[in-house]
């Protein structure tokens, strides 16, 4: 019995792992430019392309739709969501209001940007790559530190919420202008210079301007 159970465990694990493993294969392909907006997908398309069955790509598309990555029409297909230009201010805006808040919550100004150092080197390497979606998910990073910094689970949770709004707006900004890499990592050193100078004010003028940038960036 318990060499049964075993392997019923198993078997659930690695339908799991499909599930989640098509997940991540669509969303790379998504932030990595490979499924544009308006692109419509296919589940059968998406199995032969990721060698699994429908199931776990039904699953994976559901998530998605739940996560704002995709508008799924039965019998249709799902398709890839644009984020539009009033969509795109307003997350600018929810961003700019927690990031600076938990900024200037924080105990050690220098200290939290000692701390975002190993993450904006990430980012680097990522851009030298070539590596969009990598690049995606360390600005992602980045910003959240600043979040993290005042030490209120609530304030986390609310940004936490906008994680995929913000990944989807990153990567068409990153898709639509390649250049403007440079650009972000050259704005995210300059963040953290102000805050070692502990020079909060410049910091949260700073911060919208880079958001607004960025958002301005995806619309072009």
């Amino acid at each position: 019995m318990a060499t049964e159970v075993l392997r019923m465990d198993e078997f659930a694990g690695k339908a799991e792992s499909a599930a989640d493993r098509a997940h991540r294969g669509i969303r790379a392909a998504i932030a990595g430019g490979e499924f544009e907006a308006g692109a419509m997908l296919s589940e059968s398309d998406l199995a032969t392309r990721l060698a699994m069955s429908r199931t776990p790509i039904r699953t994976a598309l559901s998530r998605l739709q739940d996560e704002g990555w995709i508008t799924v029409y039965p019998k249709r297909g799902a398709l890839v969501r644009e984020i539009g230009a009033r969509e795109a201010e307003d997350l600018a805006d929810a961003r700019h209001a927690l990031e600076a808040l938990g900024a200037r919550r924080a105990v050690d100004l220098r200290r939290l940007a000692d701390s975002l150092e190993p993450v904006l080197a990430n980012q680097r390497e990522a851009a030298l790559a070539g590596d969009v979606a990598a690049f995606v998910e360390s600005d992602i990073a980045f910003h959240r530190g600043f979040v993290d910094a005042a030490g209120n689970p609530l304030l986390t949770g609310f940004y936490d919420r906008l994680r995929d709004r913000q990944a989807l707006l990153i990567t068409r900004g990153v898709v639509a202008v390649a250049e403007r890499l440079d650009e972000i990592l050259k704005e995210h050193d300059g963040l953290l210079v102000l805050l070692r100078n502990e020079d909060a004010d410049s910091f949260d003028t700073a911060l919208q301007a880079h958001l607004q940038r960025s958002t301005e960036a995806m619309r072009s």
